[in-house]
C-alpha cells in the first residue's frame, strides 16, 4: 500500500538534507528502531513492534536506491523479517524537500508491504498509526535540529538489564556514550546500554481502532433490533 505524507520543520532545507543523510543520528526519532551499523550506503539494524502482549523484531537492511543532493530527492529501500517468526516487511520510502518560508516541507511517499500480525490492522489503521508515527518523527526532528544535532542529548531511554539492551541496541550502542565504552567497545561494568522501546501498534493506534470498534458495535446493535423487530411482526401476524 501506499502512505503519503507531508510535514515542515523550520530549518533550512540544506540542514534537513544533511540530517536525513545521517542515519545514526535521527534514528532515535522513530520510535522502535535501532541502527546496529551504516557504511554510507547500507543500513544494518531492527525494528522492535508491540501487538498487544506480542512483541515482534524485525531484523533486515535499508539502502539509498538515490541521493540527488540538487534535487533534494531521496529514495531508501528497506526488507526486515521477523527473528522468530514468517511475517516480513518491505519498504520504498520517496523523500523530497523544499524551501517554505524559511522552513523545509518534506514530502514522504511510502510503498508498504507488511505481511505477519501487524497486517491484521489493514490499511486504514496502519496509514492512521503512519500518520502518528511521521507527527512524532517530524517533532523529533525539528527538535533536533534545534538543538544543534550532534551535541545533543541522546534520546533512548536507559533500560535495566544491561544485557538486554545491548542486545536489543546491536554491537555499535557502545560507541554512543565515552562511559558506556571504556575499551574494544565493551560496556563498563555496572553500565546500562540505551535500551530501544518498541512501537506499540495497538497504543498508538488505540484511538482508531476504537473508532472502528465502537462503529462495529453500533451497527451490529442496529442490525439486532432490525431483526427483532422483524421477528415481533411476524409473530403478531
Amino acid at each position: 500500500m501506499e502512505l503519503r505524507h507531508e510535514f515542515t520543520v523550520p530549518v533550512p532545507a540544506d540542514e534537513v538534507w544533511r540530517a536525513l543523510l545521517d542515519i545514526e543520528r535521527i534514528a532515535p526519532c522513530m520510535p522502535g528502531a535501532a541502527v546496529e551499523s551504516f557504511d554510507g550506503e547500507t543500513v544494518r539494524g531492527s525494528v522492535k513492534v508491540k501487538v498487544g502482549p506480542i512483541a515482534l523484531t524485525y531484523r533486515g537492511t535499508a539502502s539509498f536506491r538515490e541521493r540527488d543532493e540538487a534535487a533534494r530527492r531521496m529514495v531508501l529501500s528497506a526488507n526486515g523479517k521477523e527473528t522468530r517468526g514468517a511475517g516480513t516487511a518491505r519498504a520504498t520510502v520517496m523523500g523530497e524537500l523544499t524551501e517554505a518560508g524559511g522552513g523545509t516541507r518534506v514530502s514522504v511517499v511510502t510503498d508498504l508491504a507488511v505481511t505477519g500480525r501487524p497486517a491484521q490492522f489493514g490499511r486504514g489503521v496502519l496509514a492512521e498509526v503512519g500518520d502518528r508515527l511521521v507527527g512524532r518523527f517530524a517533532e523529533c526532528l525539528a527538535d533536533e535540529l534545534a538543538d544543534g544535532g550532534a551535541e545533543a542529548a541522546p534520546r533512548a531511554d536507559p533500560g535495566p538489564d544491561a544485557a538486554d539492551a545491548a542486545a536489543d541496541a546491536g554491537p555499535g550502542a557502545g560507541s554512543a556514550s565515552p562511559a558506556a565504552a571504556p575499551a574494544a567497545g565493551a560496556p563498563a561494568a555496572g553500565t546500562a546500554a540505551p535500551r530501544t522501546e518498541p512501537l506499540d501498534l495497538v497504543r498508538t493506534a488505540g484511538v482508531p481502532v476504537a473508532k472502528r470498534a465502537a462503529a462495529g458495535a453500533a451497527v451490529a446493535a442496529a442490525l439486532a433490533a432490525v431483526a427483532l423487530a422483524v421477528r415481533r411482526v411476524r409473530r403478531r401476524r
